[in-house]
C-alpha cells in the first residue's frame, strides 16, 4: 500500500494555532494527543507570534462534553502468539532492551508505541481495525516489566504465558505511575528506593505523548530516543521470515484465482461488478487460505481513474462498476498467522492505450530496479529511491509517494523505522538484513488511469565477487507470488537483463502457486498465459 510523501502537516494546525495565542494568550492542550516534540515546536511558534505559553490540560474539554455518551474504548480480548510464529520468547526480548539500556546508560523505556508493545510480549489484539494491537503501555526497567492494560482483555492463557515476570497494572495507572517514575525511577517505588543514579534519564519515544514526558518530569528527566523496540522489530528473525516467504505464495494464490475470476465474470460472462464486490470476492477467497485472521488494510479496488486516486477507498452502494475496458488496479493485503501481506497488481481486461502501456513498463523497470539493486551495509532506502524513480525522469514523469514502507510480521502493514523514499527520517536508519518492506513506484494521470505493482522483499547479503571495504553488501530477496501483466508490457522497453528477471520471476510464481490449483482448471489456464516467457521480439503493441 503506498505511503503518500505529503501527509497532512501539523505545520498549518501550528501556524494557525500560534496565530490565536497574540497578545499574551495562553493555549491549552491535550498533552495525550500531541508528541512532545511537536509541543515544543508549538511553544515555538506561540512565542513568536506574541503567545504566553503552551500549557497541558489534563481533562480534554470535549471528552467532558461527552460526560458518558462517550463511546467505550474497544476491549476486545487479547491472544498469545505461538513462538512457533514469533520465533523469540518474550523474555529474551526484554533482555536484548535490557542490556541496550544498560548499554545507554537508561533508567528505563516507557513504551507506548501498540506494535511494540504487541511485539515485545509476543501478545496480539484486536483493538484497531487490521492491525492486530490492543490499548496498552508497558514500562520496562532493569528489574521490573509492567503491562498497562485492562485486565479484562486478558485470558488466562495470556496471564499464563506472562507468568510472573509481568505485572499487569491498569491502563490509566500509567501516567500515575510514570510520575512515580520520574521521581524514583522505578514506577511505583516507594521513596526507600530512590535510584542513586540520579543522572540517568526515563526513555521514551519521540512518537510518545507529551502528557508522559510532563508526568515523568519533562527534559530533565526524560530522554526521547528513537525506539530500540522499534529497531528491533524490524529486523525479523529467521521464523518471522520464513512465515513471510510462507503467507505470501498462500496470498499469491489468493489474488491469483480472484484475478482469473474477474477476468471470467467481466468478460466470459459479462457479469456487473463494482469494486466493493470485487473486493469482497478477493477476502472471501483470502478467508480460505490457512493461518488467514483478517485483512491489512481496506482493499483498494479501483477502476479507470478511480486507479489515479493513490489512497482511494470504493464505498459500498456508492462505488464504481469495474470496466473491463479500463485499468483495473487492486492493492490489498491480509494479516495471517505467520505474516502480513501487501500486494498490488494494475492489470487490464481489453485493449490498454499506447500510454498505459509506456507507464505500466516503466513502473515496471523501476520494480526490478529495487529487486536486482546491490548497496553496501549501512545504506538507506533514502539513497535507493531513485532507482524505482529514473526511468520515469527521463519522461518527465514522478509519483507523490514513498517507494517502499517496511510492514510488520502479523503486526501492522505500515512499520518504521525503515523505508525507501524522499522522508528525512528513511535516510536515519540504514537497511539492515531481516528488514522486510515494499517495493511499489507508480503513475498516475488524474481523472484518467492510475499504475503501481508493489511486491514485498526481504533485506538479504548479497553474493559478489569483491568485499570492498571489507563489509557485507546487500541485496533484496522478493516473496509475493503474483505475475504482471503481460497486456501491459511493451518487451522493447525491457533490456535483455529485465526481461531475463521478469521470465525467471514469473516462473517462480508459476512453480510455487500451481499447487493450489490442481481442481481449479480456469485458475491454472491463467496462471499459464500470464506467466509464459517474454521473448525478445514481443510486445505490447503486436
Amino acid at each position: 500500500m503506498a505511503q503518500n510523501s505529503y501527509p497532512v502537516s501539523l505545520d498549518l494546525l501550528v501556524r494557525l494555532t500560534a496565530e490565536q495565542s497574540e497578545d499574551q494568550k495562553t493555549v491549552g492542550v491535550d498533552p495525550t494527543v500531541i508528541t512532545a516534540p511537536e509541543a515544543r515546536k508549538l511553544e515555538e511558534k506561540i512565542k513568536k507570534k506574541g503567545g504566553a505559553s503552551l500549557v497541558g490540560v489534563k481533562k480534554n474539554l470535549v471528552d467532558l462534553v461527552w460526560g458518558d455518551q462517550r463511546p467505550a474504548r474497544p476491549n476486545e480480548k487479547v491472544s498469545v502468539l505461538d513462538i512457533k510464529y514469533a520465533g523469540k520468547k518474550f523474555e529474551e526480548k526484554i533482555e536484548d532492551l535490557r542490556k541496550e539500556l544498560d548499554k545507554k546508560k537508561g533508567a528505563g523505556f516507557i513504551v507506548s508505541m501498540l506494535d511494540e508493545i504487541a511485539w515485545l510480549f509476543n501478545l496480539r489484539g484486536n483493538d484497531i481495525p487490521y492491525n492486530p494491537v490492543f490499548f496498552s503501555y508497558a514500562a520496562i526497567t532493569p528489574t521490573r516489566a509492567k503491562l498497562y492494560i485492562d485486565e479484562s482483555k486478558l485470558s488466562a492463557d495470556v496471564k499464563s504465558h506472562l507468568g510472573d515476570k509481568v505485572e499487569i497494572r491498569p491502563y490509566n495507572a500509567i501516567f500515575e505511575d510514570a510520575e512515580a517514575f520520574g521521581k524514583y525511577l522505578e514506577p511505583g517505588a516507594s521513596p526507600e528506593e530512590e535510584s542513586k543514579s540520579s543522572k540517568q534519564k526515563v526513555w521514551i519515544s519521540t512518537k510518545a505523548s507529551w502528557a508522559l514526558s510532563l508526568d515523568l518530569g519533562g527534559e530533565e528527566k526524560v530522554e526521547e530516543v528513537r525506539s530500540p523496540i522499534g529497531d528491533a522489530k524490524a529486523i525479523k528473525n529467521e521464523t518471522e521470515l520464513q512465515g513471510m516467504r510462507a503467507c505470501h505464495i498462500r496470498d499469491g494464490a489468493s489474488l491469483i484465482e480472484y484475478f482469473a475470476w474477474l477476468e471470467e465474470e467481466l468478460i466470459v460472462k459479462g457479469t456487473k461488478l463494482d469494486e466493493v464486490q470485487g473486493a469482497d470476492k478477493l477476502e472471501e477467497i483470502r478467508s480460505k487460505k490457512d493461518h488467514f485472521v483478517g485483512l491489512s488494510f481496506d482493499t483498494i479496488s479501483s477502476t479507470g481513474p478511480n486507479a489515479a486516486v493513490i489512497h482511494y477507498k470504493p464505498e459500498r452502494g456508492d462505488c464504481s462498476t469495474i470496466d473491463p475496458r479500463a485499468i483495473y488496479l487492486c492493492d490489498s493485503g491480509a494479516q495471517y498467522l505467520d505474516g502480513t501481506t501487501d500486494t498490488t497488481r494494475t492489470i487490464h481486461f481489453g485493449e490498454p492505450t499506447e500510454m498505459e502501456i509506456k507507464s505500466y513498463t516503466l513502473v515496471l523497470k523501476g520494480v526490478i530496479a529495487i529487486d536486482r539493486a546491490i548497496f553496501p551495509k549501512s545504506t538507506s532506502g533514502f539513497a535507493l529511491d531513485t532507482l524505482a524513480r529514473q526511468f520515469l525522469w527521463r519522461e518527465g514523469l514522478d509519483y507523490r509517494h514513498g517507494t517502499g514502507h517496511g510492514v510488520g510480521s502479523y503486526l501492522n502493514v505500515h512499520e518504521g523505522p525503515i523505508g525507501i523514499g524522499t522522508r528525512i527520517q528513511y535516510s536515519e536508519v540504514p537497511l539492515s538484513i531481516g528488514n522486510v518492506l515494499s517495493d511499489e513506484p507508480g503513475y498516475y494521470e488524474d481523472g484518467n488511469f492510475g499504475i503501481r505493482i508493489e511486491n514485498m522483499v526481504l533485506v538479504q547479503e548479497a553474493k559478489t565477487n569483491h568485499k570492498f571495504g571489507d563489509k557485507p553488501w546487500l541485496g533484496f530477496e522478493h516473496v509475493t507470488m503474483v505475475p504482471m501483466c503481460r497486456k501491459l508490457i511493451d518487451g522493447k522497453l525491457l533490456t535483455p537483463e529485465e526481461r531475463e528477471w521478469l521470465n525467471a520471476y514469473h516462473q517462480e510464481v508459476y512453480d510455487t502457486t500451481k499447487g493450489f490449483f490442481e481442481e481449479d482448471e480456469r485458475t491454472l489456464k491463467w496462471l499459464e498465459r500470464e506467466t509464459r516467457p517474454i521473448h525478445v521480439m514481443e510486445f505490447a503493441l503486436s
